[in-house]
């Protein structure tokens, strides 16, 4: 692999845009993104700006990384959400142990079975043991029920569903984000 995997900086905001807008018309968007398109691509330049910044590589509440080519092009992403314990989040009740919540995850087609979400996945897990404070327990992440690719890859990654879910912004059908988590390693 001749990617390197690494966090974003705060003022790469034009590349974190175009791989979000990338990701958000890739087919298997409305299964992996509560977020569209079209919505997106109206944003103002401010909001990626302030995207960007809060999960640029200085900081301890979130994080993205990045597959970037030897060219500059960067051909995938993951961003990493650290959640508290006792604090709100965004899906599920409030974490009773110290915890990450992997979201954004997205390789380009042409680059897809050359290693890169698995490189990502490291890194993002790698970063969620080494954060200070309250050791985290858990990596989580929820995927679509009829996302059935991303599931895969996500147990192939060592994730395993909890039995938790939560019900899909905005769906009327019913449909549900599973929860898959992978617990820190014991050690001693």
């Amino acid at each position: 692999m001749e990617h390197v995997i690494r966090p974003v900086r705060a003022d790469e905001w034009r590349k974190a845009r175009d791989i979000r807008l990338a990701a958000l018309r890739d087919p298997a968007a409305p299964l992996a993104f509560l977020d569209t398109y079209e919505a997106a691509v109206g944003r103002p330049d401010e909001h990626w700006r302030e995207r960007t910044a809060g999960v640029a590589e200085d900081r301890d509440g979130a994080h993205q990384f990045v597959a970037e080519a030897p060219d500059g092009s960067w051909d995938g992403t993951v961003t990493v959400l650290v959640e508290r314990a006792g604090e709100d989040v965004r899906f599920g009740e409030a974490p009773v142990v110290d915890q990450t919540h992997v979201v954004g995850v997205y390789v380009r087609p042409e680059a897809r079975g050359a290693g890169l979400a698995d490189a990502l996945f490291r890194a993002a897990v790698e970063w969620s043991w080494s954060l200070g404070g309250a050791p985290v327990q858990r990596v989580r992440l929820y995927v679509h029920e009829r996302n059935a690719r991303a599931a895969a890859f996500y147990r192939r990654a060592g994730f395993v569903p909890t039995g938790d879910s939560v019900p899909l912004e905005g769906d009327a059908s019913g449909a549900l984000e599973v929860e898959y988590e992978v617990r820190r390693p014991v050690t001693g």
